[in-house]
């Protein structure tokens, strides 16, 4: 077998003289290629080639999902499975919303729960769990959306790291977003050579970043999608070689029936406690690619009480006084008094000229709008909220102590990881915000009784989730069982930091395991969800 395995690859990738380069693939080549070819086999295909007693789970049917149980190597084997349409399948525009492009809604996810519940119900010993990714991400229709897509996901994640069995998870061609994630977090964590794990699709992130689609290659450098710089990052632990012919189904069963066998032998050596406990030192060492332990954690930076002095307004809003207007403008013949030498806002409009869209247009005394929270005296319109003003609406007056304020992402991640784009992103969000991160954490009294707050900020990149984000979080609730006190969390997200590429997809699965953790130590925990609150953070607040 090894030796047939090297010649498919010469097939495919042949070698050249020594005068000539060496073809050798490259993420884009593998993307367009291999993992996105059409005729890839799916996961109904390798399920048809290896569980021959397959038996579906329930009544329920989905296009998207597999789910049910076989025997396997004398254990009985639970398998849920994203499935991508076929070629096949997608004979008109019909079709190809009624498939979803293979990813799961919310009832699929609610499926899988109740897979995990039966399997918890079986022997432990003789039971295992073998989940099979291959998605875009998860169904981000208004359906799901409205059917808790979100708690599901987040669910998910906590099921997989605390369910009672023995799991193993395979990416078999393509992994995004939270829709991986969710039935990913497994003892055993196997990828495909050619299949690319990612935050979000490639193409989503460079319309994202770079504002232009077709920006692939670029997008795909700062992702490091690949089996073996996940490898690196302990995303994944074990590589399955790839067939040289990407649509040749017998080779790959083949190679994902030797990774399945050896991982159920490996995990019968070990205790499910074990195991159990090993998922939450792992999840806990993600994005800290430079250092942690101890003397990382009692490196805490505790600053004076923040007060309501450093507040700023919004910095999407334009701020004028009475001897600046003298343009006239779409509010001509409105006669509203503005006193002279006072900072004012109009209610609605942006900076640079740009029209209002929103809000009721009166000129409304900057202070009046900081003071009731950024929200309009007269009509109700609202800003978004820093942290800055979160804590003085939720602490008690200067009672907010910030703690490690300076934790930053040269201190986690190795350089390499940081790319000149993501340098150039950080340098512009300098002066946005009165905080050095998207999420603020520390002590505060509410109403005289102590608790620990961790506040996303809007005006710091977005309040994106990154790897600074998911261990100041993974801190602050060490920091509230330690000090037995009440966790507070408010979510004011536009989702993952994509720049972090991976490290930043897999801090999800980090908050949820401290969520747990508080949970378990009998801690009150307390979730807000502000606006706006999306993506990855905001499964995780729940």
């Amino acid at each position: 077998m090894p030796q047939n395995r090297r010649q498919h690859r010469r097939l495919l990738w042949p070698r050249h003289s020594e005068d000539t380069e060496m073809a050798k693939p490259n993420l884009v080549d593998i993307f367009k290629k291999r993992t996105r070819h059409p005729f890839r086999p799916r996961s109904s295909d390798v399920i048809d080639r290896m569980f021959s007693d397959f038996m579906p789970f329930g009544t329920y049917r989905s296009d998207s999902l597999i789910a049910g149980s076989c025997q396997y190597a004398d254990k009985r084997l639970y398998v849920v499975a994203q499935q991508k349409p076929k070629p096949e399948d997608l004979r008109s525009d019909e079709d190809l919303a009624k498939l979803n492009y293979g990813m799961l809604t919310s009832d699929d996810h609610s499926v899988i729960l109740s897979v995990l519940k039966e399997a918890c119900n079986q022997d432990p010993d003789n039971t295992f769990l073998f989940s099979i990714i291959d998605t875009y991400g998860a169904d981000i229709s208004m359906y799901s959306a409205q059917r808790f897509q979100a708690f599901f996901i987040a669910q998910l994640i906590r099921e997989f790291l605390t369910i009672p069995i023995r799991t193993i998870s395979l990416v078999l061609g393509e992994g995004g977003s939270g829709g991986a994630l969710a039935i990913q977090v497994t003892d055993i964590r196997g990828q495909m050579e050619d299949a690319l794990y990612a935050t979000a699709p490639p193409e989503s992130m460079a319309s994202i970043v770079f504002r232009d689609p077709e920006r692939i290659e670029d997008a795909l450098a700062i992702l490091k999608p690949g089996a073996k710089d996940l490898k690196t990052l302990d995303v994944i632990d074990r590589i399955v070689p790839f067939s040289g012919d990407v649509a040749d189904v017998t080779v790959m069963s083949q190679n994902i029936d030797q990774f399945l066998t050896k991982a159920i032998k490996d995990l019968s050596r070990s205790k499910i406690e074990k195991l159990i406990k090993r998922r939450e030192i792992r999840v806990k060492k993600y994005g800290l690619s430079k250092g942690s332990g101890k003397f990382y954690d009692i490196k805490r930076y505790i600053e004076t009480p923040i007060k309501k002095a450093f507040r700023k307004p919004p910095p999407n809003i334009e701020i004028v006084n009475h001897t600046s207007l003298t343009e006239v403008g779409e509010g001509y013949g409105n006669v509203q008094h503005a006193p002279a030498n006072k900072e004012l806002i109009e209610c609605g409009a942006g900076k640079q000229g740009d029209k209002r869209r929103k809000g009721c247009g009166k000129l409304i005394p900057l202070q009046a709008l900081l003071d009731n929270f950024n929200v309009c005296p007269e009509c109700g319109f609202s800003y978004t909220l820093g942290a800055s003003g979160w804590i003085d609406c939720l602490a008690d007056t200067g009672s907010f102590h910030e703690l490690y304020r300076n934790l930053t992402v040269d201190q986690l991640l190795e350089e390499t990881a940081i790319t000149d784009y993501y340098r150039e992103f950080l340098t512009k969000q300098e002066g946005r915000s009165h905080f050095n991160e998207s999420l603020v954490v520390g002590s505060a009294r509410v109403n005289q009784m102590r608790t620990v707050m961790a506040l996303s900020t809007f005006y710091y990149c977005g309040g994106s989730m990154g790897v600074v984000f998911g261990e100041k979080f993974r801190r602050a609730a060490d920091y509230a069982i330690q000090e037995n006190r009440p966790f507070i969390s408010l979510c004011c997200s536009g989702g993952a930091r994509l720049y972090e590429g991976i490290s930043a997809l897999m801090q999800m699965a980090k908050t949820i395991e401290s969520i747990n953790r508080l949970r378990k130590s009998g801690i009150p925990y307390i979730s807000i969800l502000a606006d706006p609150a999306t993506g990855g953070p905001e499964r995780n607040f729940r």
